[in-house]
């Protein structure tokens, strides 16, 4: 491997690590990324209109392990590198859209606390952004008035800017009241009180249950709920660009769990909730807000239980007549993933070869033969063309890489034919595999 291809070790392991344990990596991902051209040229599309003041709502599907959270993350990194503020929440039995014991303030709170920057991609960027923003602010104002740091003068000009600022999020529900709680978090920042800021911060973050509590620390009453911390994400969007980003984009993921009610009124409830984020973005009730949620093909095709049991999103979302695997509207509400080719997943094996031997500084051993023999055994499972996922294949060929590094005298073709992958034999072979695929290049 050159070493000006090689990845950091630290990246490296990561990588390693999270694909053999199933996971999604964080970081590295452009090092890895292998098709999925026209999805994300798809969902960049909607970055750029986003970034012009619209709104963009996709929901991406796809089995377990096919790539919707890798596709999630990819864009996440293409998004922040583009000026934008990413929060992503995966939902589980504590976090939904709606819930009567806070559930969906719950998942407010998740996306708050993962709010990213370029700079801070690890998320808790709340206080950064707002740091950012007052610092921001006062750098204009000192510019235009002359006025010298810490004067009253100066402080006057800042609070009548950000009056002025602020004025565009009246318009929105709870808009005075957001820029209210900024203002009050400009008088904190410039005093110097920490204490005030932290409790500023925990009203962002929807961490007060009750108005009483609000008043007494802040001296407003009014908090974020369950019923609208919606409207304060389309805020935050809002606020975001007036401090110099070019937009906000969420991402969803693990639908399945708003499946997974058992109570059916609870679940229209989310799906209702659900309805009111995609009207908004689409009929332009939102700006500079960009929502991605990932679901399996059940969660949303399920007429008793899943998204589609709810009329009104199963007549927006349902796919045309036209669109079929391999030839998908990629335009549409719904990005459906069709699996990765075993060329793509060849590609991608090579990657991981190459990452694996510079993390444990050997020289790699693999030619493009056993790359293609291992790819050519995986896809000869008996119904892997419909079943087989690339969680799957990563998994395997990690294991296999690693077997090969902690047994330097084991050969390749003694794991291949070992009884792990007894699913190959000759009797036992698929026709799922072109034999020409193997002859495939990296």
């Amino acid at each position: 491997m050159n070493d000006e291809k090689r990845v950091p070790k630290r990246i490296a392991q990561t990588l390693i690590n999270s694909l053999k344990g199933g996971v999604v990596p964080r970081t590295g991902l452009p090092y890895i990324t292998v098709g999925r051209k026209n999805e994300i040229e798809a969902l960049l599309h909607d970055v750029d209109i986003v970034s012009e003041g619209g709104a963009s709502f996709r929901f991406i599907v796809g089995k377990y392990g096919s790539g919707k959270s890798f596709l999630l993350q990819t864009i996440r990194n293409y998004v922040m590198d583009r000026g934008f503020i990413v929060a992503d929440a995966d939902l589980s039995p504590e976090r939904r859209l709606q819930g009567t014991k806070g559930q969906g303030l719950a998942t407010y709170r998740e996306l708050i606390s993962n709010l990213s920057t370029k700079t801070k991609p690890e998320g808790g960027a709340v206080t950064l952004l707002l740091d950012k923003w007052i610092n921001k602010i006062q750098a204009e104002c000192m510019e235009e008035s002359k006025f010298l740091p810490g004067s009253g003068e100066l402080s006057l000009e800042v609070d009548k800017k950000i009056y002025f600022t602020l004025s565009s999020l009246s318009e929105l529900v709870h808009g005075f009241e957001f820029g209210n709680i900024l203002s009050k978090y400009y008088h904190a920042y410039i005093e110097g009180d920490d204490d005030m800021k932290m409790k500023i911060v925990r009203w962002f973050r929807g961490e007060y249950t009750r108005k009483t509590d609000a008043k007494e620390a802040l001296g407003v009453n009014i908090i974020i709920t369950d019923d609208d911390w919606y409207e304060y994400i389309k805020l935050f969007a809002m606020f975001f660009r007036l401090a110099g980003y070019s937009g906000m984009m969420i991402m969803v993921d693990e639908l399945v769990n708003i499946y997974k009610i058992p109570n059916a009124i609870t679940r229209q409830y989310n799906y209702e909730k659900m309805l009111t984020m995609y009207n908004d973005t689409l009929q332009g009730k939102a700006k500079y807000l960009g929502i991605i949620m990932g679901a399996t093909p059940q969660t949303l095709e399920d007429k008793r239980r899943g998204i589609y049991s709810y009329e009104a999103l199963r007549s927006r979302l349902a796919e045309g007549k036209f669109s079929r695997p391999g030839m998908r509207d990629l335009l549409s509400p719904v990005i459906r993933l069709d699996p990765l080719t075993p060329e793509e997943m060849l590609v991608l094996c090579g990657k991981l070869a190459d990452i694996h031997a510079g993390l444990y500084d050997y020289t790699k051993t693999l030619d493009d033969k056993d790359l293609g023999d291992f790819i050519k055994l995986e896809y000869s499972r008996i119904g892997a063309s419909e079943n087989i996922t690339p969680r799957e294949v990563i998994r395997d060929f990690i294991e296999l890489l690693d077997l090969l590094y902690q047994n330097p005298n084991l050969s390749i073709n003694e794991l291949l034919n070992s009884e792990g992958f007894d699913f190959a034999k000759p009797d036992n072979v698929s026709d799922n595999v072109d034999e020409n695929f193997v002859e495939f290049t990296l």
